[in-house]
């Protein structure tokens, strides 16, 4: 069949149908006859692609028809492509096109700043619905991943705990013991004015167990692990390691994500409850180095304060907080497209997102304990 596009016209509606190989070794006579085409059409308000006689395509004759949709569009026609019994053709035209698509627009000096208050404030419902539908896939894939446990790369969960917990162990025991001594001197310079020092150590247990514990923790993995666990799934998803996943039967979200999840879900409390033990280090050194109470007295202060209600209101927060850490980078990642540049854009997002999440979700653990008396 030799290599053509037939233009059928009624009034301002126009059929473009094109015969032939739409592939690399006829790109010469394919780009030709497309570029004729267009001239052809002067007039038509509404533009349909029929692939029925289409003898077959591929990345090259793909490109060409979806530049010239792609013209078409920009000029102000409404196109549209029927598949004729050829759902490959039409979805690799459809590809490239999608691909061009979510290039961003150049933006103009000339854009005032409230307009772009505006642009981005338009733009959060849509944000919104994509991060309810992610974590709602993702409640979806727990019970197949239970179904199916070959569906989910299990061999890698004592990896993933190993990097994210016991990796990153020294520097979340660093952080909450500073935590601990900042508590402790605060402590001691306001509560030392009312003569108050014994009431120390209960203030840094109901400090560090209830809140800062959690947040401190949480933040330093989101920042540590969440950027990691991001640039990981977004260097896959740049290198199509993600769609050759899907071509071997795989689903990305119960692969990938199911067990970063998990693993973050198991760590960050049994983070956060070495960093609680160091944090009453911490608040003991601070005291006692600037006040006369003795180490038996502080660590009998301490055992006193720390009750269940303190221990649980942080400990039940923990596993929240690595969840959404985990959804969060996961979901970063995923969304990338393009190169380098977008792996570096979304590990950055993925960051100042997971973190500013934490500190939602903890601010609602903290209101909701407080309306039920914890």
């Amino acid at each position: 069949m030799s290599l053509a596009v037939r233009v059928d016209r009624e009034g301002d509606r126009a059929i473009i149908i094109p015969t032939g190989p739409f592939d690399l070794a006829h790109a010469t006579a394919a780009a030709q006859t497309v570029e004729g085409t267009e001239a052809r059409l002067s007039g038509c308000a509404s533009v349909d692609v029929d692939l029925a006689q289409l003898d077959r395509i591929d990345g090259a004759g793909a490109v060409l028809l979806a530049r010239l949709l792609d013209r078409l569009d920009a000029c102000g026609r409404h196109t549209c492509v029927v598949e004729g019994h050829n759902p490959e053709a039409a979805r690799l035209i459809a590809l490239y096109r999608e691909r061009r698509a979510d290039r961003p627009a150049p933006q103009t000096h000339s854009t005032s700043r409230l307009a772009r208050i505006g642009a981005l404030a338009a733009q959060l419902p849509g944000k919104a619905n994509e991060a309810l539908d992610f974590s709602g896939r993702c409640a979806a894939a727990v019970p197949k991943a239970t179904a199916s446990p070959n569906s989910v790369d299990w061999h890698s969960l004592p990896r993933l705990m190993q990097e994210i917990g016991a990796d990153a162990l020294p520097v979340t025991s660093a952080a909450n013991l500073l935590v601990g001594i900042i508590i402790g001197f605060l402590g001691v310079s306001q509560l030392g004015r009312f003569g108050a020092v014994a009431y120390v150590p209960e203030l840094v247990v109901v400090a560090h167990f209830r809140e800062l514990g959690p947040l401190v923790t949480a933040i330093v993995v989101a920042g540590r692990s969440g950027a990691g666990l991001a640039s990981e799934i977004a260097t896959m998803k740049v290198s199509e390691e993600i769609d050759a996943l899907r071509s071997m039967g795989l689903e990305p979200i119960r692969w990938l994500v199911v067990p970063r999840c998990l693993a973050l879900a198991l760590t960050v409390p049994l983070l956060t409850w070495v960093g609680d033990v160091l944090a009453l280090v911490g608040g003991l050194g601070a005291t006692a180095l600037i006040t006369h109470i003795t180490t038996r007295a502080y660590i009998q202060a301490t055992v006193n304060a720390i009750t269940g209600e303190h221990f649980l209101a942080g400990f039940v927060k923990s596993p929240f907080l690595g969840l959404v850490i985990g959804l969060v980078a996961c979901g970063q990642g995923l969304l990338a497209r393009g190169g380098a540049a977008a792996v570096g854009t979304r590990t950055t997002t993925a960051v100042v997102l997971a973190i500013f999440s934490v500190i939602v979700i903890s601010s609602l653990f903290t209101f909701f304990f407080a309306l039920i008396g914890i």
